[in-house]
């Protein structure tokens, strides 16, 4: 008999897991310096034109700024405090979905 991942895993561990990933890519494109694409992506809008009725449009940069601030690029430069508030994004972005 196979188990579905959810019983296998846990939902939350997977979940914890990804939000912990993007905050660490989040890091490391905020401290790259040689000008590639990866910073445009975190700020990329994907719709133009009027917004929807609904939800509101996010980025992806969104819920880092909940945490970070909106100076988190240069929060990030810092590697001690970029990882003292990974824990407190996990728990907010674990939480919220």
């Amino acid at each position: 008999m196979r188990r579905s991942v959810d019983t296998r895993f846990g939902k939350s561990l997977i979940a914890q897991r990804v939000a912990k990933l993007k905050w660490q890519w989040a890091g490391h494109i905020a401290r790259r310096t040689d000008g590639r694409w990866g910073l445009k992506v975190l700020e990329w809008r994907p719709r133009t034109g009027k917004r929807s009725v609904g939800r509101p449009q996010t980025r992806w940069t969104d819920d880092i700024r909940r945490v970070a601030g909106s100076r988190w690029r240069q929060a990030a430069q810092d590697r001690a405090l970029w990882n003292s508030l990974q824990k407190t994004y996990v728990q907010q972005w674990t939480s919220i979905g």
